[in-house]
């Protein structure tokens, strides 16, 4: 049996309208992503990305999504991102575009480049802050983007779970 190989494009939705990014769904990213597919590679770019696309992971409020294709075709995907002009969502539509952060082969890695791109942004963020008040709040927020954090966590929670099961 042949395991088929994936590639997961991180990109992140750049609206002028913070409202924008409130109102997607997976299905509205995923059908403006077909829809730029078949305008710029037409039935074959769009039969050969539909194989295995889905949308993994959206977050409404960073705007942060994430798409899986599969690896021999990602290219395609990847070339036709520019080209989304505006999200529908509920017969609206909301013009944003899409911004391709990283392309990784598993979730994973592009997990760790999230954490290490949201630490940027917040390092940016505390260069230009006015009160102390923001300061300390986004020293907190830099401090607290650690998957070692988030590891120990879970290591932690699943030590608790041995422990309940020997008593």
């Amino acid at each position: 049996m042949v395991r088929f190989k994936h590639r997961y494009l991180l990109c992140e939705i750049v609206s002028e309208d913070p409202r924008c990014r409130q109102c997607i769904d997976e299905r509205a990213v995923g059908a403006a992503a077909k829809d730029a597919v078949a305008r710029t590679h037409g039935d074959y770019g769009l039969a050969c990305c539909s194989i295995a696309f889905t949308v993994k992971y959206l977050n409404a409020y960073t705007g942060i999504v994430l798409l899986r294709c599969r690896k021999d075709f990602y290219r395609l995907l990847w070339s036709a991102l520019p080209f989304v002009t505006y999200l529908e969502n509920r017969n609206q539509r909301y013009s944003c575009f899409f911004n391709t952060l990283h392309v990784g082969g598993t979730i994973r890695t592009c997990q760790k480049f999230l954490v290490q791109y949201n630490r940027k942004q917040l390092l940016l963020l505390l260069h230009n802050c006015t009160s102390e008040e923001e300061r300390e709040s986004i020293q907190k927020s830099v401090l607290s983007c650690c998957l070692k954090e988030v590891e120990e966590e879970q290591s932690q929670s699943g030590d608790e779970d041995d422990c309940a099961e020997t008593d």
